[in-house]
């Protein structure tokens, strides 16, 4: 039985062993549901967690090693002289077995002992698949067995599935925790890697970006310059456009939405304010590369200025229409959770509506304002497809919105696409771009943490 069919087979097990536990807590005590300690939907969850989590547990840990205990299997009946091949080699053989079992490789002309090899390893899986299902299901009748003969009137079927859960929620927090710590290491130490190689002060106060590195000693146009600052600007200076656009307009929308709307108008509104967030960044770029870039060229030109093809004021003006929904759909939630006390005794003080906003509700709901701002700078600071296509790939240290500029997200995706080395300088250069990176976004946090916390304390 494979993988997916053994784990309908638990689920419909589980919804039947369910059914099972119910029914058994109400034969034990006559059909008098109240002499049970618990509920008799617990008594059920108690019998599907006893038939689910070993069952599932088993199967978890021998997918996870089945691969590895096969392989071995299949390359100790190698040849000699194919086991003593270098680890690479080796590998290389391995691959080409597993290539073999899946059909990816159809060539007539197959070495008779390769053949071998995968039909051994197609063996050992379906021996291993039989075994894994019989295993399973007898995990489920006794699992099943004993959860069934556990109940009783007294027993604390409520607690033990609380436990249970509380569990599965710890295991998912630590999970969650553990790929941020992994997360973060992984860039750590191919960052390190990089500055071995190029000094911090460079990259950190280096004016000029070109990571193009010499393969040969005569080659012309490789001058491996590391500097960060032109990248980290371009950033923030379009990420400074677009959120000049999204903040004012998504924050009136919100006020709008939420305090002069009538029902009716809001109900179309916001669902179609809501609609920009919902379409490809790709087709933001199509449009700001095809219209509001000549657009730009064609109006601010006819003035004289020099205007680039590729400029950030065209990258920041459709990124903040693309993030206006951010902004607005977050902070019209936040203004309507303000409490209807706090507006009415503004008015009953005599406060104009205007002035209930301004001086009640926009201070109150603060803290969650900006959260929706600095999420929607996080979603700025990271978006790549709008500046490819609109800003361009130069690396210039400029704060002139009309020229093309690139970002940290653009640069670390050019310098990772094709075939790349990772001993090469010019691709260890995106994990620093993005430990520097995550360092910026982690001091926004911090900034924001620091706002949010303040005006808590005043309104709560």
């Amino acid at each position: 039985m494979s993988a997916t069919a053994l784990l309908f087979t638990l689920a419909l097990l589980g919804v039947f062993s369910y059914w099972l536990g119910r029914k058994r807590s109400f034969a034990v005590v006559d059909g008098q549901a109240w002499k049970l300690h618990s509920l008799p939907s617990y008594y059920g969850f108690y019998t599907a967690i006893w038939c689910g989590v070993p069952a599932l547990l088993i199967t978890g840990l021998w997918l996870f090693f089945e691969d590895l205990i096969i392989t071995h299997l299949v390359v100790g009946q190698l040849p000699a002289d194919v086991q003593s091949l270098s680890p690479s080699r080796l590998n290389l053989v391995v691959n080409d077995i597993r290539n073999m079992v899946s059909g990816n490789i159809v060539s007539v002309d197959v070495d008779p002992t390769m053949q071998a090899a995968a039909d051994h390893y197609i063996q050992l899986q379906d021996i291993s698949k039989a075994a894994l299902t019989v295993l399973v299901l007898i995990m489920v009748i006794m699992g099943g067995l004993y959860a069934l003969r556990s109940i009783r009137k007294d027993k604390q079927a409520r607690n033990a599935v609380e436990r249970v859960v509380k569990v599965f929620l710890i295991a998912s927090s630590t999970i969650a925790i553990f790929t941020t710590v992994g997360i973060v290491f992984s860039v750590l130490f191919e960052a390190i890697r990089f500055f071995e190689t190029v000094p911090i002060t460079s990259f950190l106060f280096g004016l000029e970006w070109s990571p193009q590195m010499a393969i040969r000693e005569d080659q012309v146009g490789s001058s491996g310059a590391f500097g960060a600052v032109p990248l980290f600007a371009g950033t923030m200076l379009i990420s400074f456009i677009a959120m000049v656009v999204a903040v004012p307009i998504g924050l009136m929308s919100a006020i709008y939405l939420s305090e002069y709307a009538n029902k009716k108008v809001r109900a179309v509104a916001k669902p179609l304010l809501e609609i920009l967030a919902g379409i490809p960044t790709v087709v933001y770029g199509f449009f700001a590369a095809l219209t509001v870039a000549p657009f730009i060229r064609d109006t601010i030109g006819s003035t004289g200025l020099d205007v680039s093809s590729e400029s950030a004021l065209a990258a920041g003006l459709v990124m903040g229409i693309m993030i206006i929904p951010f902004v607005s759909s977050l902070s019209d939630d936040v203004i309507n959770a303000v409490p209807q006390a706090m507006r009415d005794g503004s008015e009953g003080l005599g406060a104009t509506k205007s002035e209930t906003i301004k001086k009640v509700i926009i201070p109150a709901a603060l803290p969650g304002i900006v959260g929706g701002i600095l999420l929607a700078v996080s979603r700025a600071i990271g978006e790549t497809m709008i500046v490819v296509m609109a800003a361009g790939l130069s690396a210039n240290l400029t704060a002139n919105p009309l020229e093309a500029v690139t970002t940290v997200t653009v640069q670390i995706v050019t310098l990772l696409v094709g075939d790349q080395e990772f001993d090469s300088p010019k691709t260890l250069a995106a994990f620093a771009l993005g430990l520097l990176l995550f360092v910026v976004t982690l001091i926004l946090n911090i900034i924001a943490l620091h706002v949010v916390r303040k005006y808590r304390e005043q309104y709560e």
